[in-house]
């Protein structure tokens, strides 16, 4: 099986990419630049994830996502939440936070954009990294999405391009301990929505990423 891969440089799509290379071949992974905050060291995680698994890379610049975004991940004047790790589940503050980020339409413009590539090079399939987690309140996660999307694709790609994600059906302590049996270089990864020298640990990307490191007892990984 032959795959392009959605990279985003974070653990959903680090490891669900790690789990294509087990079943099959990456042709390409594709990194996304749409103007937000961490666009600079999203990218940087992916090239050296590319690196690691000698892989090809590139980066698709899409500035229009970035004006036409008008919430934090992008707009700088508005905040980003730091959900406290006991209000990770709430359905409330889940979904306002989910609000907050929204991008309009991101997983179903990359998909099409990967699809292209992938009809172009002969690829079976688009790789990305979702999970059951952050379904709950992003429905462009969840498994309808990737059913719909489907159907979508069989119509708009002449080979019959499929999108799947290895991560989806895992919460993200499962999508770690997957990572771990795979040997994801975790030291490579970059899951925060601010773009500093470190990851915040405060908003809700690391807020997850450490709540599920500590599950899997990789306390000492956790960069603040």
């Amino acid at each position: 099986m032959k795959s392009i891969v959605l990279l985003s440089g974070g653990l959903d799509s680090t490891v669900s990419m790690a789990q294509a290379l087990r079943e099959g071949q990456v042709e390409l992974c594709l990194t996304m630049d749409y103007g937000q905050r961490a666009a600079a060291r999203e990218i940087a995680a992916a090239s050296a994830l590319a690196a690691y698994y000698k892989l090809a890379h590139r980066v698709i610049q899409l500035p229009f996502l970035g004006e036409v975004t008008t919430t934090s991940l992008v707009n700088r004047k508005e905040t980003i939440p730091e959900p406290a790790e006991e209000f990770l589940d709430d359905p409330q503050q889940a979904t306002a936070t989910a609000a907050a980020v929204w991008v309009p339409n991101r997983n179903g413009l990359f998909i099409n954009i990967a699809a292209c590539f992938a009809e172009a090079l002969g690829c079976e399939q688009v790789v990305t990294g979702f999970n059951r987690e952050e379904a709950a309140t992003f429905p462009d996660n969840s498994f309808d999405f990737l059913e719909a999307i489907n159907s979508s694709l069989a119509y708009s790609t002449a080979s019959g391009v499929r999108v799947v994600s290895y991560t989806a059906r895992l919460n993200k302590a499962e999508i770690v301990r997957l990572g771990q049996r795979l040997g994801v270089p975790w030291h490579l990864i970059w899951s925060c929505y601010y773009g500093g020298q470190t990851m915040c640990g405060r908003c809700e990307s690391c807020r997850r990423l450490c709540r599920a490191m500590a599950a899997a007892g990789l306390e000492d990984w956790i960069r603040r």
